[in-house]
């Protein structure tokens, strides 16, 4: 189940500041110039165990005060349509503003939640000022700063209230699901109708053709799984600000609603940072992935270029770069059945399931050989691991100084658990515990 929240509002209140806060990182660029988030900020955040989407609307740069006001209603009437629940940003120094009465006006047409969000209200002045808000009439409003993180908690505590509980396949259905995602135009439609077989979703050279998430039941060969097929995400500075916002949250609720990620790019373009921002959210929510290099029908000399381009992408998506690779051509229906093979081998290494006695004797050899660098004089001894019993690859190690266990040497556990047992494609966790 995808729960999605949009964070809405016009520019400089603090939304970027907020997102960063809520995601635990420091992701969005953050600046007092009106218009300053460039591209599409989303992330994944959780609290009181339940998790969510979070989206930075982000700010405009308008040519004029007409067009501003547009890009801000259409953007608002999105999130109406697609975010879960809308947070609503305002600022407390300026007071309420006659943009924000217009998204007001808006807001309340809806029936989604919607949280008054007063930012900036960081001492006893401001409190009684923020005070002015609670005549816009809506049932949530909450007092925060978001640069110093106060208020934020109860923000949090009202939100998780909202979000239902979360139930793993609560419609019983057992079918592996696949995400075609990407940038418009690198040819996912054209790749679902190659698959399938007949021309299901409309392909144009018009970006954003796609609007939809568009699910299709595959059945063929011998295979049996769910094609969702979504809407590119795109870069602001190439097309309008709406379509994109209403592409990242449809491609990010496939995300969640797939098993099994397969992110096509551009043979032309190479990989670029949205395509990179993709692949991160499909690590981070522990779905399987493969990336596929489309359009390669139109590169010159295509064998002595495969290996350099692997490397070029390796280096760009690392550290997760166990990733397979496939050169295709969606419109002449290349490797399109390699494609399929291989997201159902990454399906079912993401499944697979090692017993504790196979994983002990062959990963303890390897701890053996090379043990855990000492740190302070202490000696860290792994006694014990197992598998955890999570929809993704999950591994417990139990030792007597977690602590001090760093990065590094996780890495390298990580990389061995990968050569032993081939987990190409697929995001795994490893988790250190206090025996």
């Amino acid at each position: 189940m995808s729960f999605t929240i949009a964070i809405v509002g016009r520019p400089n209140v603090g939304k970027s500041t907020l997102f960063n806060r809520l995601i635990g990182e420091r992701q969005a660029i953050v600046d007092n110039i009106s218009g300053v988030t460039r591209d599409r900020q989303y992330g994944e955040s959780e609290w009181n165990g339940k998790v969510f989407n979070i989206v930075d609307t982000g700010g405009f740069v308008p040519n004029s005060a007409d067009i501003f006001e547009k890009a801000i209603k259409e953007q608002v009437e999105i999130a109406i349509d697609e975010a879960s629940l809308i947070l609503f940003m305002v600022d407390v120094t300026t007071g309420i503003t006659d943009l924000d009465d217009m998204m007001v006006q808006m807001l309340r047409r809806t029936d989604k939640p919607v949280f008054v969000v007063v930012n900036k209200v960081d001492n006893s002045k401001r409190i009684l000022e923020a005070n002015e808000f609670y005549s816009l009439g809506m049932e949530h409003t909450y007092f925060i700063s978001s640069i110093n993180g106060s208020g934020t908690g109860e923000l949090l505590d009202g939100v998780a209230e909202v979000i239902p509980e979360q139930k793993e396949n609560e419609d019983g259905d057992q079918l592996m699901k696949v995400a075609i995602v990407g940038q418009p135009n690198v040819g996912k439609s054209s790749l679902l109708n190659a698959m399938v077989g007949e021309q299901r979703n409309i392909v144009t050279d018009i970006a954003g053709t796609t609007r939809d998430s568009i699910h299709t039941h595959y059945n063929l060969y011998g295979k049996d799984f769910l094609l969702i097929d979504t809407a590119g995400i795109r870069k602001k500075s190439k097309v309008m600000e709406n379509l994109e916002f209403y592409s990242v949250i449809r491609a990010i609720n496939a995300i969640d609603e797939c098993d099994v990620c397969i992110l096509m790019i551009d043979a032309k373009v190479g990989i670029e940072g949205q395509d990179l921002k993709i692949l991160h959210l499909a690590e981070v929510k522990r779905k399987g992935v493969v990336l596929l290099v489309n359009k390669w029908d139109l590169i010159e000399n295509k064998a002595e270029k495969i290996k350099p381009t692997i490397d070029r992408i390796k280096g760009r998506i690392a550290p997760f770069s166990d990733v397979p690779i496939l050169f295709v051509s969606a419109l002449e229906k290349t490797r399109v059945m390699k494609t399929i093979d291989t997201a159902i081998e990454v399906f079912e290494r993401k499944t697979t399931n090692i017993t504790t006695s196979e994983i002990n004797d062959k990963l303890q050899e390897v701890i053996e050989r090379t043990p855990p660098p000492s740190i302070k004089g202490k000696y860290v001894k792994i006694k014990y691991i197992t598998q955890l019993d999570t929809p993704y690859p999950a591994f417990v190690f139990f030792c007597n100084l977690p602590q001090y266990i760093k990065e590094p040497y996780k890495n390298f556990l990580e990389n061995k658990i990968r050569t032993i047992w081939n987990f190409t494609g697929v995001p795994i966790r490893l988790v250190f515990r206090k025996k």
